[in-house]
Order: structure tokens, then C-alpha cells, then sequence
């Protein structure tokens, strides 16, 4: 009987393959099974991966044909996932020996739909440990309920989908898969729906994952139009959101978050190619249009002057000033 079904895609990770394998292998049990995508690498990841899944027990080597991006990558495993749970690892990460027994009796002796769990950052030799912003721990708890409050970043920020383990109900609901084809952000209409369509969470201080910061083939190191596949997956966020019974309470939270990542991305643009970043503020413009415009007046008069303002600059440029704003405040 498969227990637990950890679902592993890789891309160009030749160099991070090998330590993530290792530590698959100090995991394994009868009770695992391990599902490894490649997303159509063009180095030498499909061998490694191959070869690993000849040595390792109840190993599957799944690869695509055509390059899908991570969400399409992890749709691919969960397709094939036979067990009880679920849970995901990146290949450029890896795992602390033993973690996925203490994470499978972690959920078994809470019995919910899913539990968030810690993980260690690695940017090259400095390590720092990341809580899940979420103060209760070992509790059974609403999913929905730790959603807000608007302005303090809770656990739907938290949306990295290898720190937890899911019940595979979930993903029998249709609850686990990703959106096919995004290429970023993909975690966060994920983490949206689990927490306003599950039943029950909870919180461990259980630390087993290392993820690995600042590897060259990561999205979040190029500056592509990759990228820009955020506007993509928070306008989901806000359409889904604004469908829910609960959207008054909901959504001032999901508007607020989207004005904060876009302010980011506008203020980290140089980092973009130049029509990429032409493209990025043409989009953000767009994006913004595209808000409940009471509940966009609310998120910039409460979010601080500098990111609020870029936004409100952004409006003005295109002729079309942010609501609730008197050209007075609108001035940055």
C-alpha cells in the first residue's frame, strides 16, 4: 500500500539532481512512492533521472515531451499518484534524513486535509529557517479563517507547495492540481483554493526541506517574460476569490496582495529586459483596471506611501488617476 506519493520535477538541475536523489533515498520506505518529471531538460537531468529511478525503491521516471513549466510538471506526478497523501519537492532541493516519516505521523495524528510545515533557505552557505506565518501550531484549524487578516501577511503568502503534505482527498476534489502552463506564481491560486475549499489545516514546527535560493535556471533569476505570468495567476486569485460566498471579507485580502507583488516587480524592473519591462507596466496598468475599483481604493489608501504611489503613478501615466485619489495624494 502507498502511504505517500512525492512528486519531483525537474529541469536543467544536472548539478542539484544527485544531492536531491540522495536525499529521496534517506526517506524511503515500502509505504513511498517517488514520482520524478523531468520537464523535458535539455542537459543531463533525464539520465541522472533515469538511472535514480533504476535505485531507487518504488522510483517512476516520468518524462515529458514537451517543456510545461512547474505547474504542468507537478500535474504530470499528480496524475500518477496512488497514495494516501501527497506532498512535492523541487530537484534543486533536498531533504533532512527520516522527514517524511515524521511528516506522514504529523498528519496522521492530526488527521486533516493538509498540514504547512517550516524549511530552511539555502543561499549558498547561509542557512536561515522560515516560519509559516501562522502562530497556532499542532491545532486543527479552518483553512478559511487563516486567510486574513488583510494587512498581516498569513498562510495563503506562505503558497510553497513542498512544505506541507495533503490528503489525497484533495486532490480527489480536484483541489491539488496546478494551473497548467505558469510558468511563476503557480503556488498562489493554489494556495488560495486549499485554503478557502478545504476543510481542515494545520500547523507543525516540523523542519526537513532546504530550499535552494539563487539557482541560474530558477524563474526568479531571469528576467524573462516568464515572469510575468504573476498577472496570470493573481488575476485567478481575484476572479475566484470574488466568486466565493465569503468575498467581502476575502478579497480586500487577495486586491491587497496583488498591488504589493506588482509594486515589487515595478520597482525590481531593471532586472527585466527593456521590452519586457515595457510589457510588465502595460500589463500592471491592465491589471489594475481590471480590480473592483472600491476595493482597490481601499488597498492603496491603506498600503504605505512609496509602493501605494508607484501604483497611483502608474494609473496617472495612462491617463486614468487610481480611485479615491485627489490629485494632492496622487503626487509621489
Amino acid at each position: 500500500m502507498v502511504r505517500l506519493s512525492v512528486i519531483v520535477p525537474f529541469y536543467n538541475v544536472q548539478s542539484y539532481a544527485p544531492e536531491a536523489i540522495r536525499s529521496l533515498h534517506a526517506n524511503a520506505t515500502e509505504e513511498i512512492e517517488f514520482l520524478l518529471v523531468d520537464d523535458c531538460s535539455k542537459d543531463d537531468t533525464p539520465r541522472i533521472l533515469e538511472r535514480a529511478a533504476g535505485e531507487l525503491p518504488n522510483a517512476t521516471f516520468l518524462p515529458r515531451e514537451r517543456n510545461g513549466g512547474l505547474a504542468t510538471a507537478r500535474n504530470t506526478g499528480l496524475d500518477r499518484a496512488r497514495g494516501t497523501y501527497v506532498t512535492f519537492l523541487d530537484g534543486d532541493d533536498w531533504l533532512a534524513p527520516g522527514y517524511y516519516r515524521q511528516l506522514l505521523s504529523a498528519i496522521t495524528e492530526l488527521d486533516c486535509d493538509f498540514v504547512r510545515t517550516d524549511h530552511v533557505q539555502c543561499a549558498a552557505r547561509a542557512r536561515t529557517i522560515h516560519r509559516v506565518p501562522h502562530g497556532r501550531r499542532g491545532v486543527v484549524l479552518n483553512p478559511r479563517e487563516a486567510i486574513l487578516p488583510v494587512d498581516t501577511t498569513t498562510s495563503v503568502d506562505y503558497a510553497y507547495a513542498w512544505a506541507g503534505i495533503y490528503h489525497r482527498r484533495l486532490l480527489d476534489d480536484g483541489l491539488l492540481h496546478f494551473t497548467d502552463g505558469l510558468r511563476t506564481a503557480e503556488d498562489r491560486p493554489w494556495i488560495w483554493r486549499l485554503h478557502r475549499e478545504a476543510r481542515s489545516f494545520a500547523v507543525v514546527g516540523l523542519l526537513g526541506v532546504f530550499y535552494r535560493r539563487g539557482v541560474a535556471s530558477s524563474l526568479t533569476q531571469i528576467g524573462d517574460v516568464r515572469q510575468l505570468d504573476f498577472i496570470r495567476a493573481f488575476d485567478q486569485v481575484v476572479e475566484e476569490t470574488a466568486r466565493d460566498p465569503d468575498a467581502d471579507r476575502l478579497l480586500p485580502k487577495a486586491v491587497r496582495t496583488y498591488c504589493a507583488i506588482i509594486s515589487h516587480h515595478l520597482n525590481n524592473s531593471e532586472r527585466f529586459e527593456a521590452p519586457v519591462a515595457r510589457k510588465l507596466r502595460a500589463m500592471s496598468a491592465a491589471a489594475l483596471k481590471r480590480m473592483p475599483k472600491d476595493v482597490l481604493a481601499e488597498a492603496l489608501d491603506e498600503m504605505d506611501y512609496e509602493r501605494a504611489g508607484r501604483l497611483r503613478w502608474l494609473r496617472r501615466r495612462l491617463g486614468q488617476p487610481a480611485p479615491g485619489t485627489s490629485p494632492a495624494k496622487a503626487a509621489v
